[in-house]
Formats: C-alpha cells, sequence, structure tokens
C-alpha cells in the first residue's frame, strides 16, 4: 500500500491545491492532507478551521485524511506517519528552483522518502492562497475569488471578512 502526504498551510485551500490532491489520490492508495503550522506566518484562518474547512471540502475521498504538524521538519512527520512519498505541487520555475532544493534537504534527512512534482494545468499555475487574500476586501471580490476556491472556501473567506469588518467598526 503506498502512503503519500500533501502538505501545505491551506490557508485557504485553492482549487490548484484540490487539482494536486485530485491527482495525488489517483496515484496513492493512502494521501495524508497535512495542515502545516508555521508560527512565523500569520494566517486567516486558525489551524482548527483550516483541518475543519479541508474535511468538509475532501470529503468525497475515501483515501484522504487529513492531519496537521506544527514545529517539525515535514520529511520528520512523513516518516511519523509511515508515507513513503511527499507530494508537493510546481507552479513555476521559482517552486521548482525551492522545492528541488527542500527535496535534496528532505532527502539528507532520510533517503527513504520521495518527493513527487505534480505540474498542474495552465489555469491553475498562477493560483495561490496568497493571491485569493490579496483579493479579498477589494471592491468585486467575492466574484473573482470564486473562480479560484471551492464555493466551501468562498463562504468561509466572506464570512471571516465580515466577522473582520464587524470588528473594526467597533
Amino acid at each position: 500500500m503506498t502512503k503519500a502526504i500533501y502538505a501545505g498551510s491551506f490557508d485557504p485551500i485553492t482549487n490548484g491545491h484540490l487539482w494536486v490532491i485530485d491527482k495525488a489520490a489517483e496515484i496513492f492508495d493512502e494521501l495524508l492532507v497535512a495542515v502545516g503550522d508555521n508560527p512565523g506566518k500569520s494566517y486567516t484562518f486558525t489551524t482548527k478551521e483550516r483541518v475543519d474547512l479541508l474535511k468538509q471540502v475532501l470529503v468525497q475521498y475515501p483515501n484522504i485524511k487529513i492531519g496537521q504538524f506544527s514545529g517539525e521538519f515535514l520529511v520528520n512527520y512523513a516518516l511519523k506517519e509511515d508515507a513513503a512519498y511527499i507530494v508537493r505541487g510546481i507552479r513555476n520555475a521559482q517552486d521548482y528552483e525551492f522545492e528541488k532544493t527542500i527535496r535534496y534537504i528532505n532527502s539528507d534527512v532520510s533517503a527513504s522518502i520521495d518527493t513527487i512534482f505534480l505540474i498542474p494545468p495552465r489555469d491553475y499555475a498562477e493560483v495561490s492562497s496568497s493571491l485569493v487574500k490579496g483579493f479579498v476586501g477589494t471592491s468585486g471580490w467575492q466574484q473573482i475569488v470564486a473562480k479560484y476556491v471551492p464555493p466551501i472556501i468562498l463562504d468561509a473567506l466572506i464570512k471571516k471578512h465580515q466577522e473582520e469588518n464587524n470588528v473594526n467598526c467597533k
């Protein structure tokens, strides 16, 4: 049984992430989608919210489990979870150079875990969580963001934006 891990901040999960997840779920018997928490980053959604949103978005996949990790290297988390592969999405040359370096470092930590790179179609090549979050709050943002995230995520972004605006108006 082949097991892989696909990790990210998923703040929020995008259609590009979903493309990678869908392909990886076809390739591997089991896929662990893991929410990473980097203390140096600020997030729109809490770790619990990101995990809950992933569970909702990925409910139709019987071979996917959701996990989370913090304060450790992904390769060490993969070892603990008995994953033989790490899946990474590559959108552009900058992603490739960064991910290639991380792949080599991971192999220094554990040569038993391989990294698989998946390159999404052009429709998703420019989509990132940061791009999506950058649109939130601008005029007409909901229509633009709807093209890049699942409906559940759009609803969560709208709710979060409304909550933040209500707090800021008080």
